[in-house]
């Protein structure tokens, strides 16, 4: 599956802006209208990501993120601020408050998408450091039909969903995903439970207990 990306600035061409080109460029997409949304939408979903804004309604970028660090499975989230304060001593805040990387506005989403490929990847190889610990725990898992899928988090969240009878906008709407993402998901599910529509889908899920 894709990496997730959560897109947070209250500005709405900005993050149509920025979620159209990530999604051209393969990753799964969450949004987020301001500060207070986002730290909801990271504590739920946990994406592998986190673009935002600083100047926001309710919670700005600052808070946001020092409130994410305070979560232990969430201290190592890469995190991209994106603002027009490009005062030195702003930006040493914004570093001070957790974020990683620090890019001023107006910039090139070509540049954002080459700092956030950079951070997945160191991303990735701090957490191939902590894999291994896991092993332990593979009989049990195997006993799981969810673990045999390999199903993420998001695809059983889409999954309970589709199982309401809910429409890839639907299904959008509560997840804070697009249309398109949602879509990318299902054909997933359609992969790994070697079904080819929605009905099998469910009838799939329901035999298996993958949904309550």
């Amino acid at each position: 599956m894709p990496f997730t990306i959560l897109v947070t600035d209250d500005d709405l061409g900005t993050r149509l802006a920025i979620s159209d080109y990530l999604e051209m460029s393969g990753y799964s997409v969450l949004t987020a209208s301001d500060g207070q949304e986002a730290l909801a939408v990271v504590e739920a979903y946990h994406p592998d990501l986190m673009v935002t804004d600083i100047v926001m309604p309710r919670l700005n970028g600052y808070e946001l993120v020092k409130r994410v660090r305070q979560h232990p499975a969430l201290r190592l989230l890469p995190v991209i601020f994106l603002t027009s304060r490009n005062k030195t001593e702003e930006r040493i805040q914004g570093y001070q408050a957790g974020g990683d990387i620090y890019l001023p506005k107006p910039f090139e989403l070509v540049e954002l998408g080459a700092a956030i490929c950079s951070l997945l990847e160191r991303s990735h190889r701090i957490s191939g450091y902590y894999l291994s610990s896991e092993d332990s725990h593979s009989l049990h898992n195997a006993e799981n039909p969810q673990s045999l899928l390999n199903l993420s988090p998001r695809e059983r969240d889409v999954l309970v969903l589709l199982t309401h009878g809910l429409s890839n906008a639907e299904i959008g709407t509560r997840l804070h995903l697009s249309p398109r993402t949602v879509e990318k998901y299902v054909s997933s599910l359609f992969r790994k439970t070697e079904t080819s529509n929605r009905a099998e889908l469910v009838g799939f899920a329901m035999k298996h207990r993958l949904v309550q």
